[in-house]
């Protein structure tokens, strides 16, 4: 929308090289909304409008623009300017953006940058990706345990600058150590005179440094905090975990689940910026797993050939069969793996979760096999009929039943439960869906004869 809008008028202003203009447009507009224009400029165009606002609003306006982008942005500048611009991000989007570079990139840029944020950028930059340390920042406000709220009120003015966010101060002793919190908004009505100790909260919701960022990201939502402390295995404070970095991490999440759902594998950057080989990968090897399954469906099907040719009406009713277990399965399926993904379950649950979906596909099969019993009435006689009706019954069963273990199972060997995509939960159940419905064919019809 603000591409349409704005971009013909950036365009004019670069073309008549309007100072003026440029600056106006990079400071009276909010952050995203420039460098979403910025987006549809060659490289050069971009840092040529930057170059028209002070450095801390260029920094605001590059930690907008997509990470994919923002490196080929510093492959394009010279490294005086590179290197005053990392130092002037927040740590942790400096270090997601060194994390994209190419390493002998970052080792030749690091000297540039000055001694405290380069120790800074090298711990940072040694967490495990997908860890709460490679998400945290090091920018938060601290305080000593033994002062009064006025002696806090001035270091944290002078902090403050600095900072991500001073919302939530933490108290530490001479070690580090995270002995508690407290917030502005209490800091602010307390009395000057009152020791922070008295005003603290000592027990502190944190996480550990080596926790999955999903986890902490869950723990952070599950509290309604707009940040979490982050510390070691001595209970060290080592950072802070933002709303903001919350938000990128609960979607990213999403969408790796969402993919894997749709038989995908993940993506690293959006679609579009992705190489169409990349895509093509990614989708092809699901491609060839699924394409193995519908094999098996087809050797099924070969296998009860004699069955189908003594009774040629029951390959009419194979779709009706088989989709009724695939959709149920993939029904269960959606449900349990986005429970796990909220963390509403654990361990001690999987069984009552099993017992649950038993329950709800019985529900659900009798109520599909009296509607499919009349619908395939119209067209065959009762004992014909019954097959389909039982069929879909047991089916129905199967896949939900199937669709709940899976997961379970998955996340039970240490692997994300969104790999149960629904396209194989579909396929694993079109080969049951034929081997039922052929064995329950052929013990009914024997019995007539």
């Amino acid at each position: 929308m603000y591409n349409t809008l704005l971009l013909p008028d950036l365009r004019e202003m670069l073309q008549e090289n309007d100072a003026a203009s440029l600056s106006e447009f990079c400071n009276a507009l909010h952050p995203a909304v420039v460098a979403e224009v910025l987006e549809a400029l060659s490289n050069e165009d971009v840092w040529r409008v930057l170059a028209n606002c002070p450095l801390r609003r260029q920094v605001e306006i590059f930690e907008f623009i997509p990470l994919q982008r923002q490196v080929e942005l510093v492959d394009s500048v010279d490294r005086e300017r590179l290197s005053n611009l990392l130092q002037e991000m927040s740590s942790d989007d400096r270090v997601d953006l060194l994390e994209e570079m190419d390493p002998d990139q970052v080792e030749r840029i690091l000297p540039l940058i000055a001694q405290a944020e380069r120790s800074d950028i090298r711990k940072l930059l040694s967490y495990p990706e997908g860890s709460a340390g490679s998400i945290m920042t090091t920018e938060y406000a601290t305080l000593p345990e033994g002062i009064t709220v006025g002696e806090a009120l001035n270091l944290l003015r002078l902090q403050a600058p600095n900072r991500e966010t001073i919302y939530y101060v933490y108290v530490i002793d001479s070690q580090r150590t995270l002995k508690g919190f407290v917030s502005l908004r209490r800091l602010i009505l307390a009395r000057t005179s009152t020791p922070i100790a008295e005003i603290m909260d000592r027990d502190v919701i944190s996480v550990r440094v080596d926790d999955d960022q999903e986890q902490a990201a869950r723990e952070l939502a599950r509290y309604d905090f707009l940040a979490i402390p982050v510390v070691d295995h001595e209970n060290h404070l080592v950072g802070i975990i933002t709303h903001d970095d919350v938000l990128d991490v609960l979607q990213e999440e999403a969408t790796e689940d969402a993919h894997l759902q749709g038989a995908v594998a993940p993506l690293e950057n959006s679609y579009l910026s992705t190489p169409l080989l990349t895509i093509a990968w990614k989708r092809g090897g699901w491609l060839l797993v699924l394409f193995a399954a519908a094999f098996l469906t087809s050797h099924a099907l070969k296998h009860y050939s004699n069955v189908s040719t003594q009774y040629e009406w029951l390959v009419f009713f194979i779709p009706l069969v088989i989709a009724s277990g695939g959709n149920a399965g993939s029904q269960t399926a959606t449900l349990v793996i986005r429970t796990m993904a909220l963390g509403e379950m654990n361990a001690g649950h999987n069984y009552r979760l099993v017992r649950r979906e038993c329950v709800v596909g019985g529900m659900l099969g009798v109520g599909l096999a009296l509607f499919g019993f009349v619908l395939a009435r119209t067209l065959l006689p009762s004992l014909e009929a019954s097959i389909i009706s039982i069929t879909v019954a047991l089916i129905v069963l199967t896949g939900t039943m199937i669709g709940s273990l899976l997961p379970i199972i998955v996340k039970q060997v240490g692997l994300d439960p969104a790999l149960m995509s629904t396209p194989l939960i579909a396929a694993v159940l079109d080969v049951f869906g034929i081997v039922l419905y052929y064995n329950v064919a052929m013990v009914i019809l024997s019995g007539r004869s």
